[in-house]
């Protein structure tokens, strides 16, 4: 899938600089790398407001869908109609669904099928793909 929002690596990488991502954050959302489980600054995070692609600002999740699954990276039941992508990730020897944000392509995690009602979805993010704007 083509998305609205292009930029050369070198561009991306200039912007999450300027942005003050955190370490590592290029290579997850430009090149599907992974946080180690229970180091973003957002899995233990419960603060009211919403979390946002880190590298086009687009608004991914509300903070009231937001539950600890235990699985050391953040984890939302629910996100904001039309704004995430998911593709058919086989990579590591997994069949899982990748997530990625619909307006620019970064990776932002997998989505599983064991989260709570009413919707039973996981979306498990990784922080370093996320930035959050309080209410």
């Amino acid at each position: 899938m083509t998305h609205p929002l292009h930029k050369t690596e070198a561009e991306w990488q200039a912007l999450l600089t300027a942005k003050g991502a955190e370490p590592g954050a290029f290579q997850i959302t430009r090149h599907a790398a992974t946080e180690r489980p229970f180091s973003g600054k957002y899995e233990r995070h419960w603060a009211d407001g919403s979390y946002h692609c880190i590298c086009c600002g687009a608004k991914l999740f509300e903070s009231g869908t937001k539950f600890d699954a235990g699985c050391g990276w953040p984890s939302f039941s629910q996100a904001i109609p039309g704004t995430i992508e998911e593709r058919r990730d086989t990579s590591h020897g997994m069949v899982r669904v990748e997530t990625l944000c619909a307006h620019c392509g970064a990776h932002l995690g997998h989505v599983f099928e064991d989260g709570p009602a009413p919707t039973g979805l996981r979306y498990c993010m990784n922080s370093a793909s996320l930035d959050f704007e309080p209410r």
